[in-house]
């Protein structure tokens, strides 16, 4: 079982340049699937539609996992079950014959310009931590990347003369991202301080944690969570909470949807369909405000 989701794991990292955190995931979904397998007396290269609906009924009712869980877990192992037929591991995608549950489509959550202007003031730059967090910050809102991508840009991906970063995304997919004024001053002041003094290692990548070594997702996290307990915003913060106010904020100041898609690395439309409803608000006052009938005087 091990030498099986193992390999798997390992297609994720090496051919797909999935994250850690979203290989771990993974691991936790295929993992109680084979728990589940086990209680039940059955093997991973016999499953049945059958035995698939009543793995779902587990999770809804013993479980207790909510459809949006359920339809994660489905997805992870239909994903799984595909590389499997393929790798002729098992004889088809048994996974593919299903359905998950209906969700609700929940809006990202985003922070407005003036929220992230506050977190903006709280690194002290003073010192070469500070440097280092508020470009955190800064290149994450000027590029509305992965924070897999973030933690992966090497001090040779960068061209200063251009303002702009070549990324590694997912698949392996490549794509350059421009940073503005802000991130620029932010980026050439860390690289003439902190960074210097950070870089014990002779690492190659551009953020870098106490210990001179590459930080890591988690270490973003916490240092994000550190930032928003020292500002005055009352909200919960993640680095995808900040690329999803990249593109609503650049939705909400004109840019097409298209632009929008090829700067968030999507490879669908589809995937950045969602901000459309985040921009209703801007809608209804451009409404307001430039409809002769819209109100009265």
């Amino acid at each position: 079982m091990e030498k099986v989701i193992d390999k798997y794991l390992d297609y994720l990292k090496y051919q797909r340049n999935y994250s850690d955190y979203t290989i771990g995931s993974y691991r936790e979904d295929i993992v109680e699937f084979f728990l589940y397998l086990n209680r039940e007396g059955l093997e991973y290269d016999d499953v049945e539609y059958g035995d698939i609906r009543l793995f779902l009924m587990y999770l809804k009712e013993e479980k207790k996992d909510i459809n949006s869980t359920i339809d994660r877990k489905l997805s992870s192992l239909r994903s799984f079950y595909k590389f499997l037929a393929n790798e002729k591991i098992v004889k088809s995608n048994v996974f593919s014959l299903v359905s998950g549950p209906k969700k609700q489509k929940k809006l990202p959550r985003y922070f407005e310009y003036n929220e992230l202007e506050e977190l903006f003031k709280v690194p002290d730059v003073r010192n070469p931590l500070g440097q280092r967090d508020l470009l955190l910050l800064e290149m994450l809102y000027a590029t509305g990347c992965r924070v897999g991508e973030l933690i992966n840009i090497k001090i040779s991906d960068i061209n200063i003369t251009n303002n702009n970063i070549l990324i590694l995304g997912k698949g392996n997919k490549e794509r350059f991202v421009n940073y503005g004024e802000y991130c620029s001053e932010a980026l050439n002041s860390y690289l003439g301080d902190g960074y210097n003094r950070l870089n014990i290692k002779n690492s190659p990548y551009l953020f870098l944690n106490n210990n001179g070594e590459q930080l890591t997702e988690r270490g973003v996290r916490y240092i994000l969570d550190k930032i928003i307990k020292k500002s005055s915003v009352n909200k919960k913060i993640s680095p995808h909470m900040i690329r999803h106010s990249f593109a609503t904020h650049l939705l909400n100041g004109g840019c097409d949807l298209t632009s929008v898609q090829k700067l968030l690395g999507h490879e669908s439309i589809k995937a950045t369909q969602i901000y459309t409803h985040v921009t209703t608000d801007r809608l209804k006052e451009v409404y307001y405000n430039n409809f002769p009938r819209a109100k009265k005087d």
